[in-house]
């Protein structure tokens, strides 16, 4: 019986070890913490998320200061009182998506896409970039 334990439990944990090195448990916890606080950043196939305490509309503001600050070039802009979202080119060429969705009262979250594949450190800059506007 113990044996029949053992085997048991080895193969819940080869069952569940592709699931635990592939990220799809961490990505869970922090998409699921995102909605439970502020404060939240993850880096995940090429795009950053955070999750700011601010109104929407605070968030929007700094993200469009933090554009200009930044001299990209306006693609496409379009806006509303839950939702905003940049197309942009930097300098070098490079397509930026800015989202920003306002979730809660004072909850924003800010999605960044560099490129097609993601570039992780131009989006950090720009978090940064938004986050000191805030």
């Amino acid at each position: 019986m113990k044996k029949k334990y053992q085997r048991l439990a080895l193969v819940l944990l080869l069952l569940a070890s592709p699931a635990v090195l592939s990220g799809c448990l961490a990505a869970a916890a922090v998409g699921g913490g995102a909605v439970a606080g502020a404060g939240t950043i993850a880096y995940l196939r090429g795009e950053l998320k955070s999750t700011e305490g601010h109104q929407f509309s605070v968030v929007w503001a700094a993200t469009v200061k933090a554009v200009e600050q930044l001299e990209f070039i306006v693609v496409n802009k379009v806006n509303d009182a839950v939702s905003g979202k940049y197309e942009c080119v930097t300098a070098e060429d490079k397509t930026v998506h800015i989202n920003v969705q306002r979730v809660g009262d004072n909850i924003t979250e800010i999605r960044i896409r560099v490129g097609t594949f993601g570039d992780e450190t131009l989006s950090r800059y720009i978090l940064n970039k938004i986050q000191s506007n805030i």
